[in-house]
């Protein structure tokens, strides 16, 4: 079993595409990612690229994803060194790569920016790597 850190464009693509996670992989995320995912898929909705009624048929299928949502001290104050070494201005990105820094194996992105600002922090995998193998 290994456990992935996944991020909202991720969660919507799982989502979006109906890919199965091996039952033996351990999904997590911190506690923002539901919130991260609702703002993409509203700006999708004033955008017109996705209904309000797909919106939130893909916020039913969001929410019945198993994950373990994490939002500990120790996450925020790893994601707050990782922030301030790296000179970001926000916390989001970094909330990601200190989960997987601490609780994970890899972390899995669709998002080819937060994949490149992960890669040499902490191992970053592919969304292939989530499925069942044969």
């Amino acid at each position: 079993m290994a456990r992935y850190v996944i991020d909202a464009p991720t969660l919507l693509h799982l989502v979006d595409t109906g890919v199965l996670v091996d039952p033996r992989h351990r999904l997590v995320a911190p506690n923002s990612i539901r919130s991260e995912a609702l703002d993409l898929l509203l700006h999708e909705v004033s955008a017109g690229k996705r209904t309000e009624a797909a919106a939130m048929e893909a916020h039913e299928r969001m929410t019945e994803t198993k994950m373990r949502l994490l939002g500990d001290r120790v996450s925020r104050r790893t994601a707050w060194r990782i922030a301030r070494q790296h000179g970001w201005d926000t916390l989001r990105d970094a909330e990601y790569i200190a989960v997987a820094q601490l609780q994970a194996d890899a972390l899995v992105t669709v998002d080819a920016r937060l994949a490149a600002m992960a890669r040499g922090t902490v191992t970053v995998a592919a969304v292939d790597d989530l499925l069942a193998s044969e």
